[in-house]
């Protein structure tokens, strides 16, 4: 048993061979998370004092940063008293996870490789999530993968993904060529620390590619509630996809006003927008970064970029919050 010391001062206790995140949230300490696969670094922390060992690779990671000390705290575990450098969310307590029965009560095509699926849950079910949370739908054959949530309140006893086919994926053998209306299966949920923190009189933006457009419409939708006096002071929109098809939601007309820029990297010859990275598209605008708060959700390669350049250009390091999609085994 080791003793974790957070930068806030907050303490927990390690047991040997759990994962510095699990045992943190044993000890209803709640630290920033994703994957927990160590595929992407959203856990990423830096140990200042004290040694881990690893429980799984951590590709999420650079050979540079493994030598800054930076570890995942999903993938590893305390081999001494540790002190770490990392925030946990403060007074803030998420919906615990749950394992749900659900059943499929509609699957829409919004493009030739997206679907969307509605989820129904039991009607007695008191199923609870933050905006920008997801959720691991178990499958045929105990398959599992990671979905983000795209609507904002299960006010409605229903769960929508967004689901793109992914090539010789077995879930997606499932979703595309075999599921249908009433199938039976379980979630388990909700997960993840992505979700909107501070937003009053701030300059919110929201970085998306492909079904990474999910979380930012479920945090967009929950913003139809908020106080006059806890809106944002602006909201902007960048939303990537190869072609015009991998735009499959008129984003203009999910919620409010914000500015709304779709953006193609692999565009026809008549598309006038954006063209290229949706982070290089932001960063062309020499946009004032110094009140802003960046979500992030999409590829891994996408919020790396993002991350470093964006910081580079005047966002401070601390209000940048992202929800990798990674292979098979996590989003």
């Amino acid at each position: 048993m080791s003793l974790v010391t957070l930068s806030s001062g907050k303490s927990f206790q390690a047991p040997d061979g759990v994962s510095i995140l699990d045992a943190a949230a044993q000890a209803n300490i709640a630290l920033p998370y994703s994957c927990k696969t160590g595929r992407c670094s959203t856990c990423k922390c830096k140990v200042l004092t004290g040694t881990t060992h690893a429980l799984r690779p951590e590709t999420g990671l650079s050979e540079q940063e493994h030598a800054e000390g930076w570890v995942l705290s999903c993938a590893r575990a305390a081999d001494t008293d540790l002190v770490l450098e990392v925030d946990d969310l403060g007074g803030i307590e998420l919906p615990r996870p749950k394992m749900w029965p659900c059943r499929i009560k509609e699957i829409i095509h919004l493009a030739p490789d997206v679907v969307k699926v509605i989820l129904r849950l039991p009607p007695t079910a008191d199923f609870q999530f933050v905006p920008g949370q997801y959720i691991d739908v178990i499958g045929p054959n105990g398959i599992r993968r990671s979905y983000s949530l795209a609507n904002s309140s299960f006010a409605d006893k229903v769960l929508e993904l967004h689901i793109r086919a992914v090539e010789g994926g077995a879930m997606s053998d499932y979703w595309f060529k075999q599921a249908k209306p009433n199938d039976l299966l379980r979630l388990n949920g909700p997960l993840g620390t992505f979700f909107l923190r501070e937003t009053v009189d701030i300059d919110l933006v929201f970085l998306a590619t492909g079904t990474g457009i999910a979380p930012v419409k479920s945090m967009l939708e929950s913003m139809a509630q908020c106080q006059f006096d806890q809106r944002p002071r602006s909201i902007t929109v960048l939303w990537g996809g190869r072609h015009a098809q991998d735009l499959y939601l008129d984003v203009d007309e999910i919620i409010g006003e914000f500015s709304y820029i779709p953006v193609q990297s692999r565009p026809a010859n008549d598309w006038t927008g954006a063209r290229g990275y949706v982070q290089d598209v932001l960063l062309d605008a020499k946009p004032d970064l110094t009140n802003a708060v960046v979500y992030a959700c999409g590829s891994d390669a996408m919020i790396h970029s993002a991350k470093v350049r964006l910081v580079e250009a005047g966002l401070p390091d601390k209000r940048f919050y992202s929800d990798a999609f990674v292979s098979s085994g996590a989003k």
